[in-house]
């Protein structure tokens, strides 16, 4: 088992085997969780304050395709992107979660989870991601993916909520959720179609995808 290297103790989840247990039981059952609060305090707050402090420039406008084909699209979306790598201590406990989260739900669920990869999202007033899925089915790697909130004192009037749509009927949302600090959500990429609207003040989240092994010899993956 992947054993979690906390270097901050205050990072260290209370109960990590019940909130993988209820992650793994809301996607055996629904193919998606939210669970409020999963995330410590002390850990969500200090990745806001990475993310919200970051220097002018080091967040990219986020694009929008796959491999070549990605290209910046504000039609599409308006987020701000800067990819997580390990270079602080609460990203290094967020990635610490991570893989305890990948192998456990693996365990689980045999989902085949290969590798991680994650970044900081920056919404700016008025800022939005139209209705999209993470992954298409049969054509992507991205097999489940994850969402973090970073947002301090977040209320219903807000906005920015995340919606996720009925993959058999999408018109029909699912779950309309506030993106409160430390709150967690986990879905099946290839099924959920869902979308980011927007916010009256700025909305920080990490935005995370598991993906499952399909390298060839003509190709290496998962890329970035």
């Amino acid at each position: 088992m992947c054993e979690a290297d906390f270097s901050d103790p205050s990072y260290s989840f209370v109960d990590l085997d019940v909130l993988i247990d209820r992650i793994a039981g809301d996607l055996r059952a629904h193919g998606f969780s939210h669970v409020p609060a999963a995330l410590p305090e002390p850990l969500w707050q200090a990745l806001h304050a990475e993310v919200a402090t970051a220097p002018a420039g080091q967040l990219k406008a986020a694009s929008v395709g796959r491999f070549n084909a990605r290209v910046a699209n504000s039609e599409v979306r308006r987020d701000a992107i800067l990819w997580i790598e390990g270079a602080s201590d609460a990203q290094r406990a967020w990635m610490a979660f991570a893989s305890r989260l990948q192998v456990e739900l693996n365990r689980r669920l045999l989902l085949g989870l290969f590798s991680f990869e994650s970044h900081f999202a920056h919404y700016a007033p008025g800022a939005f991601y139209k209705r999209h899925l993470d992954a298409f089915r049969g054509q992507a790697n991205r097999r489940l993916s994850v969402v973090a909130y970073l947002n301090e004192a977040w209320s219903p009037e807000d906005g920015g909520r995340l919606v996720l749509y009925d993959p058999e009927h999408d018109e029909t949302a699912l779950a309309e959720i506030q993106p409160e600090g430390g709150s967690l959500v986990v879905f099946l990429s290839e099924e959920f179609p869902h979308e980011v609207l927007s916010a009256s003040k700025d909305r920080f989240s990490i935005a995370g995808w598991f993906r499952v092994n399909s390298s060839n010899s003509g190709r290496v993956d998962p890329p970035r």
